[in-house]
C-alpha cells in the first residue's frame, strides 16, 4: 500500500446538535429538539470560532506542514467546518474540498435523535441488546455498528492511498470514525480501542495525526504523532468541547 506523508484526522467543530443534546439530558427529554436531519446539522457559534481557530493555527505552520487534500465527511457541520478552516488561511484557499460519503457520522437509525434515558424508554430491547453486545457490535435497525463504520472506512483508506500517496492528507469527519480510523491504522482490537474510548471523547477540532515512516512494516507505514490534541483552541484562546458525537450521546 502506497500511503500518504502525513494523515490528518479532525473531528468537526461543536454543532448545534451536541448543543441541543446537552439541554435535553439536562432536562431529562426522551428526545432532542432537532429540527432538521442529523445531516444538516450546521455549526454553533463556538464550533464556528473553533474551525477558524484550527485554521488560524495551521496558517502559522510552515507550508510544508499544512495539508494538500482537503476530504470530508458529506454532513454539513464536518464540510463547514473544513471551509472554515481553508477561509482561516489553514491551507491553500483554492483547494477544493473532496466530499466522500464514507467519511459519514455513524447511522444510528430507530434510535436516532434520542436520548440515552429515551433509548431506554422508547426502545427498552435495543438498550438490552447494546448492554449484552457492546457498542462495538451493536447495529440498531437501521443504523450501524463500529463494525460497519470499520468496513466503509477501510476502502476510504484504500482510495486514499490510491490517489495520495506522498501527499499531505486532512479528513474532516467525526467522533466514531475518528475512533475507527485509530482501529484500522494501528491494527488494535475491540478492547483496546474501546479502552481508548472510555479515557474521553474526541475533541471538537482536535488533531489526530499520522506520518509516513518507511521502517514501519515491511513497506512502511503510518505512525501515530498525535492524538485528540487542541492546541490549535488553546492557542487561539477558544474553549474546548467535547461532547459525544452520537446524537443518543450513549458512550460504552
Amino acid at each position: 500500500m502506497h500511503w500518504p506523508e502525513q494523515l490528518i484526522i479532525v473531528r468537526h467543530g461543536q454543532s448545534a446538535g451536541n448543543v441541543a443534546r446537552d439541554a435535553a439530558h439536562e432536562a431529562a427529554h426522551d428526545r432532542i429538539a432537532l429540527t432538521s436531519r442529523d445531516a444538516d446539522v450546521p455549526l454553533s457559534d463556538l464550533g464556528t470560532a473553533q474551525a477558524r481557530a484550527l485554521g488560524l493555527w495551521f496558517c502559522e505552520q510552515p507550508a510544508e506542514h499544512r495539508p494538500q487534500i482537503l476530504l470530508s465527511s458529506p454532513y454539513l457541520r464536518a464540510f463547514q467546518t473544513a471551509e472554515l478552516f481553508r477561509e482561516a488561511g489553514g491551507t491553500d484557499r483554492q483547494e477544493p474540498i473532496c466530499f466522500d460519503e464514507r467519511l459519514r457520522e455513524k447511522e444510528f437509525g430507530i434510535l436516532d435523535g434520542l436520548t440515552t434515558p429515551g433509548v431506554a424508554n422508547i426502545f427498552p430491547d435495543q438498550a438490552e441488546f447494546r448492554r449484552l453486545l457492546g457498542k462495538f457490535y451493536h447495529r440498531p435497525p437501521g443504523g450501524e455498528s463500529w463494525c460497519d463504520v470499520i468496513l466503509r472506512l477501510r476502502s476510504v483508506l484504500d482510495t486514499i492511498s490510491l490517489h495520495y500517496a506522498g501527499k499531505r492528507v486532512m479528513i474532516f469527519t467525526h467522533q466514531v470514525v475518528v475512533l475507527c480510523m485509530r482501529y484500522i491504522i494501528e491494527s488494535l482490537d475491540e478492547q483496546r480501542i474501546l479502552a481508548i474510548d472510555r479515557e474521553g471523547d474526541v475533541a471538537n477540532c482536535a488533531i489526530t495525526d499520522y506520518l509516513f515512516d518507511p521502517s514501519a512494516g515491511r513497506d512502511g507505514g503510518l505512525k501515530l504523532q498525535r492524538y485528540n490534541v487542541t492546541a490549535p483552541m488553546q492557542n487561539q484562546a477558544t474553549p474546548v468541547t467535547s461532547e459525544p458525537d452520537a446524537i443518543t450521546g450513549r458512550r460504552g
